[in-house]
């Protein structure tokens, strides 16, 4: 059974940053195709960025420019660095990954069979 575990989520004033991991046990992630979503009060869950088996990324037009994705396969861990950040980014944020998903709806929550329990971050203006 694949289980992810994230970390890292806080308060912070707009333009800051923060850093997101996630921890997978139960698999390598390099065998996953893994990513972030976040979901903000009264809105759907959003895919925010998605990365492939072979290092390929996905990245919401909202966040273009300023989130990261990365990984450690060393440690089995997703990163998500996310930098200038704004009150739009609040939301929970989480880890997600499953064995194959399209390259044309990695930004689908039904394309993921693994979630995170999700990690609140917090943008104060």
């Amino acid at each position: 059974q694949v289980r992810l575990v994230e970390s890292g989520g806080g308060s912070v004033q707009s333009g800051g940053s923060l850093r997101l991991s996630c921890v997978v046990s139960g698999a390598s992630s390099s065998n996953l195709m893994m990513g972030w979503f976040r979901q903000a009060p009264g809105k759907e869950r959003e895919g925010v960025v998605g990365q492939d088996t072979n290092g390929y990324t996905h990245t919401a037009d909202s966040v273009k420019g300023r989130f990261t994705i990365s990984e450690d396969n060393a440690k089995n861990t997703l990163y998500l660095q996310m930098n200038n950040l704004t009150s739009d980014d609040t939301a929970i944020y989480y880890c997600v990954a499953d064995w194959e998903v399209g390259a044309g709806t990695w930004y689908e929550p039904d394309e993921y069979t693994y979630w995170g329990q999700g990690t609140q971050v917090t943008v104060s203006s």
